[in-house]
């Protein structure tokens, strides 16, 4: 006779390995379909949030549906960290996070946040760099040492200063302003030296701080300000230019691992594809920002040369703080760039 007890235990440890062997069937051990979640933060219609669409179309469309990629945006995963933590875990495949946030897994992704660190002009050196060079191979290194890999490097674009009521156009303007801040120490630095006072907020929560007067200012694009209705309080604009980011895509590196080598073909293949769209879509969508805000009546300032000289000049001080955190090698493939 069986003990009560015993086929109790029974079935409870079948169902257990029922759900782990079904949880590895729904990843792609067994299972036919290989299903990858991709979280990120952006709002819908933003560049980068396009471009993951694209990268998700193209591989279903390269793998015959045997490959499908969700996407989870508008951090519904959680935001960056939150997101970036699960993938680094293995509890999820795919995230996406800006460059200052990536700062919280290493402090080598701050040589981007440092302030005016590059320029526009110099955009597709930067992509070949990243994309084909040595920069792409540091990162590469740096992220499998934080259990990553990455995927894209997507273009996200230069931040500007806007506020909710204060005017502002020359650096003294923005002297005292609260000011969202990602958890970066660089953008924590930069805007003390601009004399405002920095406050690290999510960016799913910053709407709201915006709206209620927790902060009365932010830095970020104009698309994507657009994009997450934040013109809904916006009332001035700068274009600072002050940081360039960017959205890297980021795999667990086990799992990227044990991906068979033609679903990684396809995988990599679409991920250049998308890139290529999601870069050459970029400035468009900023110029169709910025035309939005002053049809809405956002007065946006033109910084003159000589006040673009200054915020610079106040900000390079900021360099010199995380010269001993980030590797002098990596300072100089950022500033060859430049030449």
């Amino acid at each position: 006779m069986f003990n009560t007890n015993t086929i109790k235990r029974g079935i409870i440890f079948a169902c257990l390995l029922l759900l782990v062997t079904g949880c590895k069937l729904g990843r792609h051990s067994d299972s036919d379909v290989i299903k990858i979640r991709l979280a990120h933060p952006m709002a819908p219609g933003n560049n980068v949030t396009l471009g993951y669409e694209k990268f998700a179309e193209l591989v279903n469309k390269k793998s015959g549906g045997k490959i499908v990629v969700e996407v989870y945006g508008s951090s519904m995963l959680g935001s960056d960290r939150v997101a970036m933590e699960s993938v680094q875990r293995g509890s999820l495949e795919m995230a996406s996070s800006s460059s200052p946030n990536m700062a919280n897994f290493s402090p080598y992704f701050m040589i981007f946040d440092l302030p005016y660190i590059t320029d526009i002009k110099y955009q597709q050196k930067i992509y070949d760099a990243l994309d084909n060079g040595s920069l792409g191979s540091f990162f590469d290194r740096l992220a499998e040492e934080i259990n990553l890999k990455p995927i894209m490097f997507s273009e996200y674009g230069y931040r500007n200063f806007v506020t909710t009521g204060q005017p502002i156009s020359s650096v003294d303007t923005l002297k005292k302003l609260k000011v969202r801040v990602t958890a970066s120490p660089v953008e924590i630095e930069v805007a003390k030296a601009l004399g405002m006072s920095p406050t690290p907020i999510a960016w799913g929560e910053t709407y709201t701080a915006m709206q209620q007067g927790t902060v009365d200012a932010e830095g970020n694009t104009f698309s994507l300000l657009s994009d997450s209705k934040h013109d809904e309080v916006i009332r001035y604009a700068v274009d600072s230019r002050h940081n360039y980011s960017m959205h890297i895509l980021m795999v667990n590196k086990d799992y990227w691992k044990a991906l068979p080598v033609e679903a990684k073909k396809i995988i990599k293949e679409a991920a250049d594809e998308a890139l290529i769209y999601q870069r050459s879509i970029t400035a468009a969508l900023e110029k169709k920002a910025e035309q939005k805000f002053l049809d809405e009546g956002i007065k946006i300032h033109k910084l003159t040369p000589e006040e673009l000289a200054e915020y610079k000049a106040r900000t390079r001080p900021v360099w010199d703080l995380f010269t001993a955190k980030i590797p002098a090698e990596l300072f100089t493939m950022v500033q060859e760039i430049q030449q």
